[in-house]
């Protein structure tokens, strides 16, 4: 399958600001799921730096503006050739030991729930296969959260989400991972685009999942909100420990002033 994706990003300063650096997780890295064919990403005005990959295997590409400045306008484009490997993420290096994903961070610190559910999930099944296992857990999220725009925001932990009962899959892959953790299985947060149309028409999706790390497969992706694991209609861009460590952009602004955001992004397919 062929996904385009159109996304742009505009911040608006209510008075001029002296200065932003981001650092952006905005370029696909190649694997055996998806192929770039054509990508750019573009900020007027701003210095770009070199694009380099981390020791997670992700490209990473610092931005900076350094005159006063009103807005901020970062587009990407581009057009990607994807295939289904079942979730398992082929041919993608990285140095990172697995084991490093099994730290937690406040968004991705269980609770008293959190624990409760891996229990009533895992009962009885404790010496059965780890994909097994993730697969349960993936399952008691999506049972324990249902989908709610709205319900929680950019900063909801975890455990905050847990007490709401409800979210978004920024909240299913947090409380994955916290869960994931609980069960011994070191676990990471994956941002990226997602077309989510039977016809392949424009859809708006930037999309969030997580990994699992599983014994003789390697990292498997889980969307608890679509429940099932990430296809063709998926492109990774980055992973991290939790939402704000991979979030596609983060950024430091010189100067305070009131900040709006707006979002456009339109993924549309095509059958090869």
């Amino acid at each position: 399958m062929i996904l385009t994706v159109f996304h742009k990003t505009r911040y608006d300063f209510a008075s001029p600001v002296g200065g932003i650096l981001q650092s952006h997780r905005l370029t696909p890295a190649k694997c055996d799921g998806q192929k770039v064919i054509d990508w750019k990403v573009e900020v007027p005005g701003a210095v770009m730096g070199e694009l380099f990959r981390d020791g997670a295997g992700d490209y990473i590409q610092t931005v900076s503006l350094r005159m006063p400045v009103t807005h901020i306008e970062v587009t990407v484009s581009g057009k990607v050739e994807t295939t289904d490997t079942s979730g398992i993420l082929r041919g993608h290096r990285e140095r990172v030991a697995p084991r490093a994903y099994m730290r937690h961070t406040m968004r991705t610190e269980a609770n008293r729930a959190i624990r409760d559910l891996v229990d009533d999930a895992l009962r009885g099944k404790e010496d059965a296969p780890e994909l097994d296992r993730a697969h349960l857990l993936a399952a008691a999220v999506a049972e324990a959260l249902p989908y709610r725009p709205g319900a929680t925001h950019a900063h909801t932990t975890a455990a905050e989400a847990m007490t709401e009962g409800a979210g978004v899959c920024q909240d299913h892959t947090q409380v994955l991972i916290a869960c994931a953790h609980i069960a011994n299985m070191p676990a990471r947060y994956v941002s990226g685009y997602l077309n989510a149309t039977d016809d392949g028409s424009p859809h708006e999706a930037s999309h969030a999942w997580a990994e699992i790390f599983v014994a003789g497969l390697g990292w498997v992706g889980f969307d608890a909100s679509n429940k099932c694991c990430p296809n063709e209609h998926y492109i990774r861009l980055g992973s991290g420990l939790d939402a704000e460590d991979a979030a596609p952009i983060r950024g430091l602004v010189l100067g305070g002033a009131e900040e709006t955001l707006d979002v456009t992004v339109l993924i549309e397919a095509q059958q090869q």
